[in-house]
């Protein structure tokens, strides 16, 4: 028998509209959606780890990614567009840096969280 699949047919109606109630509207779902298929791409999350640690030029962040300037660009425009970096200009430097708290959490709290399921699946293995 397969556990995924709910055997009954009761409608818990008080917990279906308490949830209905609090659900947010499609648009703004929508977006969170398009939140978490930018940080899809593991260049873009290398990217925003290491902006996490250090506010950074274009010319560090290629050099420390071992990528090309240009291939670093094009994700940082990405990444700007998306308002989870902003960047600021010191001659003709431009410096990146994470746009707010929330990019720095996000991120900490899903490395955090796939560090704690490896560390429970190598417990369990012991």
């Amino acid at each position: 028998m397969n556990d995924l699949i709910c055997d009954c047919s009761v409608i818990h109606d008080d917990v279906v509209n308490s949830v209905r109630e609090n659900m947010p509207d499609d648009d703004l779902l929508f977006d969170v959606s398009d939140f978490f298929k930018i940080l899809g791409d593991s260049t873009r999350l290398r990217i925003l780890w290491a902006l996490d640690k250090s506010e950074m030029c274009v010319c560090d962040i290629a050099n420390l990614l071992n990528m090309t300037k240009s291939s670093i660009s094009h994700q940082l425009k990405v990444l700007k567009e998306n308002r989870l970096v902003k960047n600021r200009k010191v001659g003709k430097e431009v410096y990146y840096s994470l746009n707010d708290e929330h990019v720095k959490m996000v991120l900490e709290i899903a490395i955090e969280h796939i560090v704690h399921k490896e560390n429970e699946v190598t417990d369990e293995e012991v």
